[in-house]
């Protein structure tokens, strides 16, 4: 079974790309998606979070995502000892995916990881796509989300590594910035080749 990791900066496109390869017949494992069960009533984090940060619980038992993120956002330490928690978390569901993706025989499964040059997901992929697009339309796309500002958007950035650095350790670099249509026919080639491993044809975006 190959797993491809799927990654990409903020506002780069990546969670298109990802409902693109679930509508080209890939399994694909949400880490965001993940997240927001983790903090959600019931959920395995709840607890740990709520003791870690108080004051963060909602009425329904859940976690206030606003809330928590407006005390770790500008505040390294507790960003740290919130990813203590939740990163754990994150890896079991992604290894639980990985074993029923396994007992099905899948050939192909993506990991869908934002942070997965940050945080060391690489060492679960066989290969890493990497979704991109020009800064200036990045900049455009943050920008136009509700609540956001240039300087929440540059703390953003901080955290991530830059984009040109993601390009470089790409196995594959997939553009979103030419229209939906190329960004699916780029997915689609790449699919294709890792389902048909005999093919000698070279793979037109990989940047190696």
């Amino acid at each position: 079974m190959i797993v491809l990791g799927l990654t990409g900066s903020v506002g780069m496109g990546k969670s298109t790309a990802a409902l693109m390869l679930r509508r080209l017949g890939v399994a694909v494992h949400d880490s965001d998606g993940a997240v927001h069960r983790l903090l959600a009533p019931k959920g395995a984090a709840v607890a740990a979070v709520a003791a870690a940060f108080p004051g963060v619980q909602s009425r329904e038992g859940g976690i206030d995502r606003a809330q928590l993120g407006a005390r770790v956002f500008a505040d390294p330490a507790a960003l740290r000892r919130l990813e203590r928690i939740l990163h754990p978390l994150v890896r079991q569901s992604q290894q639980r995916f990985l074993a029923r993706a396994r007992a099905r025989r899948l050939r192909l499964v993506v990991l869908d990881i934002p942070l997965l040059f940050e945080t060391g997901g690489t060492r679960r992929c066989d290969e890493v796509v990497v979704v991109s697009a020009p800064a200036f339309l990045q900049r455009a796309r943050v920008l136009a989300r509700p609540g956001m500002s240039e300087a929440r958007f540059s703390a953003i950035l901080a955290q991530q590594v830059p984009d040109a650095h993601k390009r470089r350790r790409a196995d594959h670099v997939v553009p979103s910035g030419l229209g939906r249509a190329v960004t699916f026919r780029r997915l689609k080639r790449i699919v294709g080749g890792i389902k048909s491993p005999r093919s000698t044809e070279p793979c037109l975006d990989s940047p190696r």
